[in-house]
């Protein structure tokens, strides 16, 4: 193999590749990007045996060939080169190193034959649709922080995609939910998508998947079967295994007789919560919400370190009320939502509360409250 590339081309594909590549590798292969230049173009592979991402990237090709090489050397190598720069990648006779050389820069990488490179086989998928990446990009964001990490209860690690009749119209909605807050967006349900089975997608598959949606203009195609989904994005194509689990009935713990309405300014209900929170204890961070006509007092205690007050005016004018919820878990709510206000549905202390935004698009939150 022997080919000239632009550094910027091949430091973007890079850049989307090998990201997938851990660092630690008990097996070696895994630890490479594969690299195969053909025609006009060098493809790239990078796999971690449960996601796998490739991208086609144009080049100068003298000699087609294939060879894998380190994913996170090979980066740092063209990350460190200067700008504007032609890269010239080239194997040896015998196959078992790659030349990188630019200007008068010259690396010499140990390769591992492509016959050793796992294929990541898709299998048949049952339903395919095109969605807008501002669509796809709107349900990730807004669902992602309520991710789970909890491997215990592996089916939560992940974002749940479905279609599901919403006020007379088909909508593709995303959940996620870690038992103590749920994140749940909707948008029209692209043809296509009908009937598709339910899937849960791995919290490092959406990970990738929101980098790679950056461009507002791109068109994203959405392949899925019971086991994997496959995204093309442009050049670059995304497999992944699914989560084989059962996404818990998520229905059952969205309030719907909620009946206290608080309207609040995002931004100062926001700060007015990261400010009283600096004296919380890591641990707890609980942060008190007193209710009273067209007021809200937040209040922390810590016994370590003493406690702190702050009022906000706010639209209310139900029975006063009480109630505690964790801080961070509130500031990551308010980070989603894009209106000006945001809208509590309360019932009391002890049940979960429903938060939704006044932007008008299809999200809501629900936060189960805290003793206090």
């Amino acid at each position: 193999m022997r080919i000239t590339i632009e550094r910027s081309n091949l430091l973007k594909s890079l850049n989307h590749v090998h990201r997938v590549v851990e660092r630690r590798n008990t097996i070696p292969i895994l630890s490479n990007v594969l690299l195969k230049a053909d025609g006009q173009n060098l493809d790239m592979k990078a796999t971690d045996l449960d996601l796998e991402i490739t991208e086609a990237t144009p080049a100068s090709v003298e000699q087609a060939g294939a060879t894998t090489v380190p994913a996170h050397l090979l980066y740092d190598i063209v990350r460190k080169l200067s700008d504007g720069s032609e890269v010239l990648l080239a194997t040896s006779a015998d196959g078992s190193s790659m030349t990188v050389q630019s200007g008068r820069s010259k690396f010499s990488l140990q390769c591992l034959p492509e016959s050793d490179f796992p294929d990541l086989t898709a299998g048949t998928f049952t339903h395919s649709f095109k969605l807008k990446a501002t669509d796809l990009k709107m349900l990730i964001d807004r669902t992602q922080f309520a991710i789970s990490t909890e491997e215990t209860r592996y089916y939560l690690n992940g974002i749940f995609f479905h279609t599901i009749e919403s006020k007379g119209d088909l909508k593709l909605r995303a959940v996620a939910t870690d038992g103590h807050r749920l994140a749940r967006a909707d948008v029209d349900a692209p043809s296509g998508s009908e009937g598709m089975p339910g899937i849960i997608i791995p919290r490092k598959t959406v990970g990738e998947l929101q980098k790679l949606v950056d461009n507002p203009e791109a068109v994203v195609t959405v392949e899925v079967s019971d086991a994997k989904i496959r995204m093309t994005i442009g050049s670059i194509v995304l497999t992944s295994k699914l989560i084989d689990g059962t996404f818990p009935d998520y229905q059952r713990v969205i309030p719907t007789g909620n009946d206290k309405e608080m309207r609040v300014d995002c931004t100062s209900f926001a700060q007015a919560v990261d400010r009283v929170s600096t004296i919380s204890s890591e641990r707890g961070r609980a942060v008190k919400l007193a209710l009273s006509e067209g007021q809200l007092m937040l209040t922390v205690n810590n016994p370590d370190s003493g406690s702190a007050t702050e009022e906000v005016a706010v639209g209310y004018d139900t029975d006063a009320m009480e109630i505690g919820f964790n801080a961070k878990y509130l500031l990551d709510i308010t980070a989603q939502l894009s209106g000006e206000e945001a809208i509590f549905l309360l019932a009391d202390a002890g049940s979960p509360t429903l938060i939704r935004d006044t932007a008008g698009d299809d999200a809501l939150y629900v936060l189960m409250p805290m003793r206090v």
